[in-house]
């Protein structure tokens, strides 16, 4: 047994286990997440200081521009964490609902609350002026959540939510929507 599946398993044996299992666990994921944030914005701000990187955006344009990104970003976590809250579950993924949400957000894109966070991430690359946090940091978290949802949450999903997640995740963008399945009338 790898790993990967040991993990896949553990999340598995978590997300349907007690609501006190849950409730111990999610606090934890959603600070670890928290964290990892965190320390890659400052990061992304360390590395610019380093190189020398002055503000890419004069001020007040970083706040005029960074105002509208922050605005998206925080209606899509916050249409997301709604959706989740509503279905019972938490975007945790140790206390996910115990149904599959396709509901809100989650009919245009499989990971509303993660297009968002990326937002937040350009958001904050604007404010600071990083470039740093625009071009490297940013695009690398993307990837580091994209290779866990592949690798872990998918699997994981799958094999809680068997088929149904399966036809959900063939027809719906992990983090994108294109602009057909925007103005598409769902089902």
């Amino acid at each position: 047994m790898t790993l990967k599946t040991k993990w896949i398993d553990v999340l598995y044996n978590v997300a349907t286990g007690s609501r006190n299992v849950r409730n111990f666990f999610t606090p934890i994921g959603a600070i670890f997440y928290g964290l990892l944030i965190f320390v890659f914005i400052v990061t992304a701000l360390y590395v610019d200081r380093l190189a020398g990187l002055t503000s890419i955006f004069p001020n007040p344009l970083n706040i005029i521009l960074s105002l509208p990104i922050f605005l998206l970003a925080l209606f899509l976590i916050g249409w997301s964490v709604q959706n989740f809250l509503k279905a019972k579950g938490t975007p945790v993924p140790f206390n996910p609902p115990p149904k599959l949400v396709t509901t809100g957000p989650y009919a245009y894109t499989r990971n509303p609350m993660l297009t968002g966070v990326f937002s937040l991430f350009f958001g904050f690359g604007v404010l600071f002026g990083s470039v740093f946090l625009l071009i490297v940091f940013t695009p690398f978290f993307i990837f580091i959540n994209f290779w866990e949802l592949k690798s872990i949450e998918e699997p994981e999903l799958e094999k809680r939510l068997g088929q149904e997640y399966i036809e959900y995740r063939k027809r719906t963008p992990m983090f994108f929507p294109g602009f057909g399945i925007i103005f598409k009338r769902r089902k």
